[in-house]
């Protein structure tokens, strides 16, 4: 074996302490990116627990304020009917409100477990929005905010407007923007709800006169587990899901969604959905109710 020069072995050292200073350098990297993803899955984990928190009391509240205002009105003498009627409404509230967020949570279990598709109808878009609109009327009432549709479609021949999507998803993502914009409204405005379409794709737009929602939040309120200090999706005021929900499916569907909004302004959401290309014969009027075509039953 010959021996290595003085030369040779300097050339060696220094291509190995290079070698070994590369690997340093990779091993640090790996270690920073280790972290971050360490810190993630802790807050992850820390706003998940403090999500099913929140969940938690959506359910159970509206659940205990059902029982005790039942438990009232059973203790309400015949001739006061004044105190039963106020109470009945606040039951309706509050279950309107459990029934609302349950909807919510089942869709966010059915997203997380790749389970949700889309189940395609001929939709009476007018309708689905005017039954959507008028089960938040009761809800606008007690802020005295007003609910007005804007429907900027002409059937053809005088004829219903049918588009082809999935009604109980889209009533859905209806309902959350509207819910969202009943609680983030001042008291006496109104909100607009404005239906147009244009080469076969469906917009819906919700605007209120509210709180508005600040740039910075406008880019963390599509994630369920993010913390947003004031805004829509604001963990301390609501559990949250309505909007992260809203977006999983617009991807389902191929729409999508855009926001407008400033501090004390207001907001205003718009969606666009395009038509899906199946050929269906089922009909639905307004997300619940399922027609068929009569010459497909007969």
């Amino acid at each position: 074996m010959s021996k290595l020069t003085d030369d040779e072995l300097i050339f060696e050292l220094k291509n190995r302490f290079k070698t070994n200073r590369e690997g340093l350098k990779e091993l640090q990297q790996l270690n920073r990116e280790l972290k971050v993803v360490n810190k993630k899955l802790e807050e992850s984990e820390s706003l998940k627990s403090h999500f099913i928190s929140n969940i938690t009391n959506e359910i159970i509240n509206p659940f205990t304020s059902i029982l005790g205002l039942a438990k009232h009105i059973l203790a309400v003498k015949k001739e006061d009917w004044k105190t039963v009627i106020s109470m009945v409404a606040l039951i309706h509230s509050e279950a309107f409100n459990l029934d609302f967020q349950l909807r919510n949570i089942f869709v966010a279990a059915k997203i997380e477990a790749g389970e949700i598709y889309p189940e395609i109808l001929n939709v009476d878009i007018k309708t689905l929005t005017n039954n959507v609109i008028e089960s938040f009327r009761f809800e606008g009432k007690k802020k005295g905010i007003a609910l007005d549709l804007v429907f900027d479609i002409e059937p053809k021949a005088g004829s219903i407007f049918y588009f082809k999507t999935d009604p109980e998803k889209l009533k859905l993502i209806l309902s959350n923007l509207l819910s969202n914009a009943v609680k983030f409204s001042f008291e006496k405005q109104v909100i607009i709800v404005k239906v147009w379409n244009a080469e076969s794709i469906l917009y819906i737009s919700v605007e209120d006169n509210g709180t508005g929602i600040s740039d910075d939040n406008q880019k963390k309120i599509f994630d369920r587990f993010k913390r947003v200090d004031s805004g829509i999706n604001s963990i301390n005021r609501g559990h949250g899901l309505g909007l992260s929900i809203n977006k999983a499916i617009l991807d389902l569907l191929c729409g999508d969604i855009e926001i407008q909004s400033e501090i004390g302004k207001g907001s205003k959401f718009t969606i666009h959905i395009p038509e899906a290309k199946s050929d269906i014969a089922g009909f639905s009027t307004d997300g619940n109710e399922f027609l068929f075509d009569q010459e497909e039953i007969f």
